[in-house]
């Protein structure tokens, strides 16, 4: 590995010629920072191979909002188009819809607009979003993963922005496979953190800190990532600062002091501005009940002394490999606290697959209790009706009703009443769940509700997003939620199981008296 100081100054000098085109800059030359000279661009440009190619062929710069990610994207396209020295140059902008590869390609256009040496080299067609280099045979494009096919495309340089929000891998991948007949190619993503972890952003994301970290060993991939820890606090000024390279220059401190305020009294706002402006990455993308609030109401409690309260129960029956779920939330106690418990169940044969698979601790729950492994490679329902009916029953002799969706469990629900255990119909419509989800809502942010501190049911609710309907009315979403729910589910199934009980009990007399003739 060697440096070139000469290709190292080009990369800047040639960005520092480019002009701002739009906010209070606009029409000065761009200044860049010192990190992105010195931790950025000159590396990434300068460190070459034995023959003098660039070493790097991969770069992945992970950068919150703000921090100047779009005009570099436009610059380093033209940069590639113009300087790169490469004849027959493909460029490529990507993005994941044309809206975002818009707004990079009018950026650049802009800027060789307001550059005389670059705008009479070259033509600008702004309704194909191409700009032609006719001198080198070149050009560069703004494309989008909603484009049917770029089969034919064979990039010398590609900037991907905001990858985290690519639909799929699609796009990555025709591009990076087209690059092997270039002598050296660059593909560079930027982006702002993601909540899906099965997508290609997060793919990226975590092979460039084993890369940076040490753990793998590839000369050829350049990782740069500014990010807050995943426990650090994304509500301090010292997390701000280690997020936001370029904080109290273009990320003003009063505008995350404000944003941050916004988070703090809007939950669903929360995981926005952690990914946005920390690069947290989240569970999900829109955030239900704020997790320090959930997070107090974690006080541990011996189950034995529930023995003698009433409590309703919740199931979540899983078809075939994932997890079930059985709460049970209990009449308030003496001190008035409301006590909930959840139990869990996996297939056990696929306990380790799941933990490579969705870096999920299953057997570290396993082994201490959190979760039961069942016998085979599919959820054993049996286990869970003798669980429920025997264990739980004798355990617990106030249990009044089984809660269930009956979607998949009609002849479940139907052994469950034969071994003599009540149970009640709890359909998954906005009817009937939205008034358990904000009962849930109530009791944990007034702090009313323990769950033991249990860590299944406290990683269901980090991953629980939820849908509204136009009526305000709330439900959570399997479909919606990239991680697993479950427990959360069965919670609010027993929730609901013990409002539908507690309606039949109410009687018309109660609420209106009697009426004599």
């Amino acid at each position: 590995m060697a440096f070139d100081g000469n290709r190292a100054d080009r990369i800047v000098k040639f960005v520092q010629a480019l002009h701002h085109v739009k906010g209070q800059w606009a029409g000065t030359t761009i200044n860049l920072e010192p990190w992105q000279k010195d931790q950025f661009l000159r590396p990434l440009f300068g460190t070459v191979n034995p023959d003098g190619t660039r070493q790097y062929r991969t770069a992945f710069v992970a950068i919150p909002r703000k921090n100047g990610k779009s005009i570099i994207a436009a610059t380093l396209a033209l940069y590639a188009l113009f300087a790169d020295g490469e004849y027959g140059a493909e460029v490529y902008s990507a993005a994941a819809d044309r809206e975002q590869a818009s707004l990079v390609f009018n950026m650049a256009a802009q800027m060789v607009r307001m550059s005389p040496e670059l705008s009479k080299r070259c033509k600008i067609i702004d309704s194909q979003k191409r700009i032609v280099y006719y001198e080198k045979n070149s050009f560069y494009h703004a494309i989008s993963a909603e484009a049917y096919s770029k089969h034919g495309a064979s990039p010398t340089f590609v900037v991907y922005d905001e990858i985290h929000c690519a639909p799929n891998r699609d796009l990555w991948d025709v591009l990076v496979t087209g690059m092997g007949a270039r002598t050296q190619p660059l593909m560079l993503a930027i982006t702002t953190a993601g909540y899906d972890k099965q997508s290609i952003c997060w793919e990226v994301w975590d092979y460039a800190r084993k890369v940076r970290d040490g753990i793998i060993n590839d000369p050829s991939f350049f990782p740069l990532l500014f990010e807050a820890g995943e426990n650090e606090p994304w509500d301090d000024v010292e997390t701000w600062k280690k997020a936001n390279p370029n904080y109290g220059v273009s990320v003003q401190p009063q505008f995350l002091e404000q944003e941050c305020k916004r988070a703090q009294e809007i939950p669903a706002y929360q995981n926005t501005f952690r990914r946005l402006y920390l690069n947290q990455w989240t569970t999900q993308e829109t955030r239900w009940l704020d997790m320090g609030k959930w997070n107090s109401c974690g006080d541990e409690f011996d189950p034995a002394d529930l023995t003698d309260l009433k409590c309703w129960a919740g199931v979540d029956l899983s078809t075939t490999t994932d997890i079930s779920s059985c709460a049970l939330i209990f009449e308030p106690d003496v001190n008035g606290r409301v006590n909930v418990l959840s139990f869990n169940w996996v297939p056990g044969d696929n306990i380790a697959t799941r933990v490579r698979r969705d870096k999920v601790p299953y057997d570290a729950w396993a082994r201490d209790g959190y979760i039961t492994a069942t016998d085979g490679n599919v959820i054993d329902h049996d286990y869970i009706r003798n669980t429920i009916a025997q264990d739980l029953k004798h355990m617990f002799p106030g249990l009044c009703v089984v809660g269930y969706d009956p979607w998949n469990a009609t002849k479940w629900a139907i052994d469950m009443e034969n071994d003599g255990v009540p149970m009640v119909q709890i359909r998954q419509g906005y009817k009937t769940m939205s008034p358990a989800c904000k009962e849930l809502e109530r009791l944990v942010l007034g702090c009313i509700l323990r769950h033991n501190n249990n860590p299944v049911l406290n990683w269901a609710m980090d991953n629980v997003m939820i849908t509204t309907d136009p009526a305000g009315n709330i439900k959570p979403a399997k479909n919606k939620s990239t991680e697993k729910i479950d427990p959360i589910v069965s919670l609010v199934i027993a929730i609901a199981a013990m409002q539908e009980a507690q309606d039949e009990r109410e009687s018309v007399y109660e609420s209106r008296g009697l009426i004599t003739l």
